[in-house]
């Protein structure tokens, strides 16, 4: 079944060249142009993706990614003109799951937009019901991997399918130390090219998620220069 993608690009020019090449390569595309409409597509359609420009004319692209996160898990990759670090964080702290920078090679947007999908389908594949070894407790976490929860205190924890999968990384790693390049290479299957803020936006969020006090985190400490750990506690 070919993939549905929600293309949100307000230049005309841009979406049509994307639209056409994404045709070529076996995807469905709907394209709006403008926030407004993204919504109202996005609202009474099904997606498997979304493209997503940041400067949008009536709803901004932020504000739109924030509507989606509010109700659907779905790929969203960024396109933007504006490359700076903060540009990063703020797109991918929303809830992003990628990010390239304009003028991109449409090669490398179709490589980026399968790896997202492919990454997706891996998540959303249907469990068996939790076996006692799918179950792993540190401390006050519990997470069952086979349904991919995480409860503190008995209290359900809403994580991303990423960040589940880089706290799952460490719980099932105890004592191990992972640089941000093998983070990136098993939670994204993919190269790592230096791009350090993806890791430290998503390991800002599951530490507001998972700790007290996530200026001190306890769960997965820093190892500067090095890299990152599970923490120890005493049983």
């Amino acid at each position: 079944m070919q993939a549905h993608i929600l293309l949100v690009e307000d230049d005309t020019e841009i979406s049509e060249m994307v639209r056409r090449y994404l045709v070529k390569e076996g995807f469905t595309i709907t394209a709006a142009y403008d926030g407004a409409e993204a919504a109202a597509l996005f609202a009474s359609g099904c997606y498997d993706l979304i493209l997503l420009d940041m400067m949008l004319p009536k709803l901004n692209g932020m504000e739109f990614l924030k509507q989606v996160r509010e109700t659907s898990v779905i790929p969203v990759l960024i396109l933007s003109a504006k490359d700076g670090e903060a540009d990063k964080a703020l797109g991918l702290g929303f809830g992003a799951d990628d990010y390239i920078a304009k003028p991109f090679s449409m090669i490398e947007l179709t490589a980026r937009i399968r790896a997202a999908l492919r990454r997706a389908t891996s998540y959303s594949r249907p469990e068996p019901p939790a076996a006692p070894s799918d179950i792993i407790r540190v401390h006050e976490l519990e997470m069952k991997l086979s349904n991919f929860t995480v409860t503190r205190r008995g209290e359900a924890i809403k994580l991303t399918a990423k960040e589940f999968h880089i706290l799952k990384l460490f719980v099932t790693s105890p004592g191990r130390v992972y640089t941000k390049a093998q983070i990136y290479q098993s939670v994204w299957s993919d190269a790592y090219y230096g791009d350090e803020n993806v890791i430290n936006v998503h390991m800002r969020r599951l530490r507001e998620k998972i700790e007290d006090d996530p200026s001190v985190p306890r769960y997965i400490l820093t190892l500067w220069g090095i890299g990152y750990k599970l923490g120890e506690f005493q049983s």
